[in-house]
């Protein structure tokens, strides 16, 4: 039994193992799309993965036998360093959000988890750090933050307006002839639409964020509906002297879907054309169909859209440069939630100076009955 135990075929087959499950351990480790290192009891660098690498901008012999603090220079390196306290309690410290520096001198905001490596014996060996660069969270928090705040502001203004010529109205009705009436009157209902507006806005913006956004599928008209959307639009024409044209030539099929979120669909996008075309110009709806498809499409000849923005125009918060700063960049996503949420899609296609074109396509196929309505 002696010569089993120290038999060489063995001790090497074993060496081979662990060498084996080293080797898989790194790979998984560097395969890993977050940040890892890993300190000595020290705290000095021992390992420091691709992920790492590209984050900070230290290569890994760079970052090899260095004390942790000098090479992520963390915001919390001096005061309540993650990888101190893993070590001394031997207890992990989860999703603490903190900053890194890179090489280059930027601040990178991370979110990390830390915990003591112990060995089978109890002993310790040192500790390992996970973090994950949260810059766009962070910006979206903010962009967030800022929307609510502007929502606020708004609804803030339209009240104002809305209970000033209210006043006027209430205190000076005999002062005041038919047509200054008609006039106040006139102001009140448009601010209120554009406070419906918003609230809806916000409501959407909400049940999206919750991922609540469900729909009450029925049968449904586009023919209808757009006529109607058509007519709702005609006071908006006449105030702005911008030409709106339907043109449907053909009887459009009747499909399962949503028409109060269609109808949201529908206004956003007439909204965003009549908000960036200038007076004179013309605004179309036309519409498409194919075996299994129908496609919806409005066409405004306005300020376009900055090639640059084009590819992120339906993402939350998003607001173009060529509009400037109006709006509160949830109109688009929103759209794009709704389409995607009837299995259809929506395109853009824009040119800066020469317009938009968007295309809402959706299915004709019937859905199921058990599918048909909310749950």
């Amino acid at each position: 039994m002696g010569r089993q135990a120290n038999d060489p075929r063995r001790t090497g087959r074993a060496k081979e193992t662990v060498e084996t499950d080293l080797a898989f351990y790194k790979f998984a480790l560097d395969s890993l799309p977050i940040g890892i290192i890993t300190v000595n009891p020290q705290l000095e660098i021992t390992s420091f993965n691709p992920w790492a690498e590209s984050l900070t901008g230290y290569r890994e012999k760079e970052a090899l036998g260095h004390y942790c603090g000098d090479i992520l220079q963390g915001g919390m390196c001096k005061l309540h360093c993650p990888l101190r306290t893993a070590i001394h309690q031997r207890r992990p410290v989860v999703r603490m959000e903190s900053t890194v520096q890179s090489k280059a001198g930027g601040t990178i905001p991370v979110r990390m988890q830390t915990a003591a490596m112990i060995d089978k014996a109890g002993g310790l060996i040192g500790a390992i750090e996970a973090f994950q660069d949260i810059s766009q969270l962070k910006a979206l928090e903010r962009e967030k933050d800022n929307l609510i705040s502007m929502f606020a502001h708004d609804m803030k203004s339209a009240l104002t307006i809305i209970g000033g010529f209210a006043l006027r109205l209430l205190k000076k009705t005999t002062d005041l002839d038919e047509e200054k009436q008609r006039r106040y009157l006139g102001i009140i209902r448009n601010e209120t639409d554009k406070l419906d507006f918003m609230v809806n806005d916000f409501l959407e913006f909400a049940r999206l964020q919750a991922g609540k956004l469900k729909l009450n599928f029925q049968t449904t008209s586009l023919d209808r509906e757009l006529m109607e959307i058509f007519e709702i639009y005609q006071p908006r024409v006449a105030e702005t002297a911008i030409v709106l044209e339907l043109q449907n030539d053909t009887v459009l099929p009747v499909i399962e879907a949503d028409p109060q979120r269609l109808r949201r669909v529908f206004t956003n996008l007439l909204d965003n054309a009549f908000k960036f075309s200038p007076k004179g110009e013309t605004i179309t709806i036309s519409t498409e169909e194919t075996a299994e498809e129908v496609m919806i499409t409005i066409k405004d000849h306005g300020v376009g859209i900055d090639p640059e923005d084009v590819p992120y125009i339906f993402d939350m918060f998003h607001r173009g440069k060529a509009g400037g700063t109006e709006g509160s960049g949830v109109g688009l996503a929103v759209v794009k939630a709704i389409v995607e949420a009837h299995e259809g899609r929506v395109q853009v296609e824009s040119k800066l100076g020469k317009g938009s074109t968007f295309n809402v396509i959706l299915p004709k196929f019937e859905r199921a009955e058990n599918e048909a309505a909310d749950p």
